[in-house]
């Protein structure tokens, strides 16, 4: 398998070398998380550590190199994506997967889909079409991630691969939020509807590929356990 030699402290999807940091979780957010402090500095590098050139976060970052380590040997993603490497890859991108989008949009073979339209649980798209689903921090605002997952291997051809990130608070286990308090991602003031939590994902998430059909998975990690990236083939 292609390995990514981009030296440390450069950005995977542009080439940058500068990088900033902004906390991004709130009070509220950590309590109904019951996030102790190490979880939260992890979780703040996930989602507020980013290029100063793309503007792309961690979590954005390391899915673009579990993506580049499947298909090419260095380079960046803004170069892979405009390569003969992967001019006739089918994409599809399951909502805009933070700043990675404004690169995937460039790709002749590239759809996005978003919700409300498109129910990631129900997608409206046809069976073995694609040779890449990408989503990022999606998963947890589906009300059944196990049906979500079902989907998006449909829709892959054989041998296809999904690539997403999900936000895991990796030494407990994963529990829904059913019968608890509402829980919102995006900002404190932010209750929309695709911004509703229904899984925090822990140590565990690793099996909803397997029980959603998909035959090998991989987990690439770009800083553990802030910069976690799920590779999982059908």
């Amino acid at each position: 398998m292609p390995q990514n030699n981009l030296q440390a402290g450069v950005c995977n999807i542009c080439g940058g070398k500068e990088f900033s940091f902004q906390p991004v979780l709130w009070p509220g957010l950590i309590q109904e998380w019951e996030l102790g402090e190490h979880e939260v500095d992890y979780i703040n590098r996930q989602q507020g550590d980013s290029c100063l050139g793309c503007g792309s976060s961690m979590r954005v970052r390391v899915l673009a190199l579990a993506i580049l380590s499947v298909f090419v040997e260095g380079g960046t993603f803004a170069d892979f994506i405009q390569s003969s490497a992967s001019q006739q890859l089918k994409i599809l991108e399951i909502n805009k997967a933070g700043n990675l989008h404004e690169f995937l949009k460039r790709h002749p073979g590239h759809m996005l889909v978003e919700y409300p339209e498109y129910d990631m649980m129900s997608l409206k798209l046809p069976d073995h079409h694609f040779d890449l689903v990408i989503h990022s921090d999606t998963l947890e605002h589906v009300s059944d991630p196990l049906k979500a997952l079902r989907e998006c291997c449909r829709v892959l051809k054989e041998g296809g691969r999904l690539f997403y990130t999900i936000p895991v608070i990796v030494d407990r286990r994963t529990r829904s939020r059913k019968g608890m308090s509402p829980s919102y991602h995006g900002s404190p003031d932010c209750n929309a509807a695709d911004y509703l939590v229904h899984t925090e994902f822990g140590s565990d998430a690793w099996k909803l590929a397997f029980e959603a059909g998909f035959k090998k998975l991989r987990i690439h990690a770009q800083e553990y356990p802030a910069g976690m990236a799920y590779e999982a083939e059908k």
